[in-house]
């Protein structure tokens, strides 16, 4: 899929002016069967960057689980482990993961909304997603 052929509805993630310095909005990035989370948040210089919803610490466990990941003097903070990654970055300077680095999405910001326009996704949604539950802290089914 083109750069072009990204800028439509189908990954169109948010108003950029959704996306505070003191939250995060998380979303849903799909392609085919395949799904995974993300999250916005602005840094202080206004720029807006996309990082994946999981601590790579314990990858069930998300960052923000639908009412915004704990955000404190420019990190976001891993509410389970205490784990610190500093919003400009993605890097862990604090805890169990320290040195990892946050995954990363392409995003475009144009018009005042935001799009994913990273090639391995085909569509993105606002929320969390429906196909999996990270938060559940067992990947065991019955």
């Amino acid at each position: 899929m083109s750069y072009i052929q990204q800028m439509n509805d189908s990954c169109r993630i948010a108003p950029s002016e959704d996306v505070s310095k003191d939250e995060t909005l998380v979303f849903t990035a799909s392609a085919g069967f395949d799904t995974t989370e993300g999250i916005l948040t602005r840094l202080s210089d206004d720029t807006i960057v996309a990082y994946t919803n999981y601590c790579p610490h314990w990858r069930d466990v998300r960052l923000d689980s639908g009412s915004g990941a704990l955000v404190r003097d420019e990190t976001v903070v891993c509410q389970k482990h205490g784990a610190t990654f500093e919003k400009s970055t993605g890097h862990c300077d604090f805890g169990p993961c320290e040195g990892a680095v946050l995954d990363t999405f392409d995003i475009t910001v144009t018009d005042g909304t935001v799009y994913l326009t990273d090639n391995e996704w085909e569509e993105a949604t606002q929320g969390v997603s429906e196909d999996r539950d990270l938060s559940s802290g067992t990947q065991i089914g019955f």
